[in-house]
């Protein structure tokens, strides 16, 4: 663990001392701060509570390269991995972690897009200041504080008062793993102003086939009635690893909606944080996993509910074969002062194998006496009544168990707004399904 630390602070030093970093030191200061708890935390292992069912030190191991600014050429790879309705949408290209605005297309006169060092440097400090690297405040682990450490080539999105963003906002995260390993680390901070609306989208993509870390932070602030809606779509390769924390603070009574569907990777952590800090915020959180091979899949999830009269509903989903496996933990805080909070909590999975497992642990942690809070979880298998009645009408067993997974994932799929990502990911899944059921 010493070797990995020395070997990262030698890169951190070296970025700390050129020139682009010296001129902003709004972001050379968090950068420090961010790699002294790295140093101190360093990488988690299974002591951690919060990393109990989830081994990442193997990835470290490995001969990862920190990639420079000189981005490969990508063009004709980046058709293939483009979202249907592109020519319609704000796209954000990042390679190896470093946000490339050449690939980038932004259709959208209300998005301001600029780079972390051009928001660090402007009319946009005090905002960076302030509020990049707020989700350390949840998330304690060398993990996060490495992301921050080496924040370079990061985006800074502010969606304008009063603005709808009329085109969604696509984010590609491409990592190019053809000549070597590669930790790409990609950073966003996004401000949604006052009365402002808009739709996101994030990828993961890894073209080669070097092993591939992608440790990913997004930040997003809502302002007093704002609207997003957030969508998360994992299916990278079978030896791509990704830790992705996306960190919602809902700073005046907004809506959130986010849905997450991951469906491939080595080991794939997802963190997502829901602080909601002001009174009458709403927030629904919507999760499917569905897992083969030997991926493995931890899904780790915060909503607290700061002020009072605030309204929160999760329901995640999970389908594991073969011998994947799968981690749901979920945590809802209900302070002290949050009365009159409605908050639901509720995990499923279906096991399809014998080998495949899962952990699940839906937690309330509640300090306020006038709340209504709810949680569960169940793991088992496809029902046997279920499979006899559709096989007794003539359907043939595969196809019987092809048309239960579908039903059962579908609570997750209508929560897909988009008309273009819904029917993408719709076939993402028959895809799965008939891969691993026909």
């Amino acid at each position: 663990m010493n070797n990995i630390i020395e070997n990262y602070k030698e890169h951190f030093d070296r970025l700390q001392s050129s020139p682009t970093s010296n001129a902003m030191s709004v972001l050379a200061a968090v950068r420090q701060n961010a790699f002294n708890a790295f140093s101190k935390m360093g990488i988690p292992t299974a002591r951690h509570e919060e990393w109990k069912y989830t081994r990442i030190g193997s990835l470290f191991n490995a001969e990862l390269q920190f990639p420079a600014n000189l981005l490969p050429s990508i063009e004709a790879e980046l058709e293939a991995i483009r979202l249907p309705g592109y020519e319609q949408a704000n796209e954000l290209v990042f390679v190896n972690g470093y946000f490339n605005s050449s690939l980038s297309r932004i259709r959208s006169a209300e998005l301001i897009t600029l780079t972390m060092e051009e928001a660090a440097a402007g009319e946009y400090k005090d905002f960076v200041l302030r509020y990049l690297g707020d989700s350390s405040r949840y998330l304690k682990d060398g993990i996060n504080a490495l992301n921050t450490a080496f924040t370079q080539g990061g985006v800074f999105l502010h969606v304008k008062k009063g603005q709808a963003i009329e085109h969604p906002v696509y984010i590609y995260n491409i990592t190019d793993a053809r000549t070597a390993a590669i930790l790409a680390q990609p950073r966003s901070l996004v401000h949604i102003g006052e009365n402002a609306q808009v739709q996101l989208v994030e990828t993961y993509s890894t073209i080669g086939i070097a092993d591939s870390f992608t440790n990913q932070v997004m930040e997003v602030v809502m302002e007093k009635d704002s609207l997003v809606e957030y969508y998360k779509i994992q299916n990278d390769a079978s030896h791509a690893s990704l830790v992705s924390t996306t960190h919602f603070l809902q700073t005046g009574k907004s809506y959130l909606h986010t849905v997450t569907i991951s469906l491939n990777g080595a080991i794939v952590r997802n963190n997502l944080n829901v602080i909601l800090e002001a009174e009458h915020c709403e927030a629904h959180l919507y999760g499917l996993y569905f897992q083969g091979g030997k991926s493995h899949i931890d899904n780790h999830t915060i909503v607290d509910n700061v002020k009072p009269n605030c309204f929160s509903n999760e329901l995640y989903k999970g389908i594991l074969n073969n011998e994947a496996s799968g981690v749901f933990n979920g945590k809802i805080f209900v302070r002290p002062q949050a009365q009159k909070t409605n908050a639901y909590q509720s995990n499923k999975n279906v096991l399809l194998s014998d080998a495949a497992s899962v952990n699940t642990k839906p937690q309330l942690e509640i300090f306020a006496d006038d709340v209504k809070c709810s949680h569960g979880c169940t793991v088992g298998q496809l029902d046997e009544e279920a499979l006899f009645y559709l096989r007794s009408r003539g359907i043939s067993e595969k196809i019987a168990r092809f048309l239960m997974i579908r039903a059962f994932a579908a609570d997750i799929l209508e929560h897909i707004k988009p008309a273009p990502i819904h029917a993408y990911v719709e076939q993402l899944i028959s895809e799965r399904l008939e891969f691993h059921i026909l």
